[in-house]
């Protein structure tokens, strides 16, 4: 059994179980308990399960929502290969739509210096990032900052949405299946993250694997409103049909 094919069967029995314990991982799975606190610290490290002393639970028990502080210096180069790609759906002199988050903040440092683009982002540092750019004609929604996320949010932001259609929506998410769709932690999170699907004609979603199999409180859209998937090369190919299966494209980078 590969490290990935382990990890998903012991995050599958966390969430069926609410925990596991090492011992009993180790026994089941006919591997070490050192090889079990290895496949918990990456678990961890993807923030799909936390530990505790002779185990660990999954987070939906917690639904502790990490910062972008702390996403930032989370998988780096796979976040800034998935940025790449993402460049190429990016239309010349089109209207994007940038969703708050790490990935978003990759896209922008890799845009090209004489890239023109309209820009509608609910992101503070995108905003920041691209207000001096002067091929970048810049919108900003208004609302509530999450401090967590650095993001606006609520009614403002939301009725802002309502009344634009942009070319191409790039969303990030905390977790993504099949069966669930996608997911996130807040409740207005995944308000105004819907409301950005609604007002695009492409949705792209922007997303490690780790996130793959995480299903959080509340959903912003089913797989079916999106377009295209990316993400990197460490998705099996098991959940890369399954997500295809569901309507996206899914490529890696």
């Amino acid at each position: 059994m590969y490290a990935t094919e382990r990890q998903q069967r012991i995050l599958t029995q966390a969430r069926a179980a609410g925990r596991v314990e090492v011992a009993a991982l180790a026994d089941a799975l006919a591997v070490t308990p050192e090889t079990i606190r290895r496949d918990l610290t990456a678990l961890e490290s993807r923030g799909s399960l936390r530990r505790v002393h002779g185990g660990a639970i999954p987070v939906e028990r917690l639904e502790i929502e990490p910062t972008l502080a702390s996403r930032s210096i989370r998988h780096i180069d796979i976040k800034r290969r998935i940025a790449a790609r993402i460049l190429d759906e990016l239309p010349d002199g089109g209207t994007v739509l940038l969703d708050a988050g790490s990935t978003t903040q990759a896209i922008i440092e890799l845009l090209p210096a004489d890239a023109e683009l309209t820009v509608i982002t609910n992101s503070i540092p995108a905003a920041a990032a691209l207000a001096s750019r002067p091929g970048i004609s810049l919108y900003v929604l208004g609302g509530r900052v999450r401090g967590v996320t650095a993001a606006t949010v609520g009614d403002w932001a939301e009725a802002a949405l309502a009344d634009v259609v942009v070319d191409v929506a790039v969303i990030g998410t905390n977790g993504i299946s099949a069966a669930r769709g996608l997911t996130t932690p807040d409740q207005a999170e995944a308000a105004i993250k819907s409301a950005m699907v609604a007002a695009a004609r492409r949705v792209i979603v922007a997303t490690d694997s780790s996130k793959a199999g995480d299903d959080h409180l509340h959903r912003f859209a089913q797989l079916s409103d999106v377009d295209l998937v990316v993400t990197d090369a460490d998705l099996s190919d098991d959940v890369a049909d399954e997500l295809r299966a569901a309507g996206p494209e899914v490529v890696t980078a």
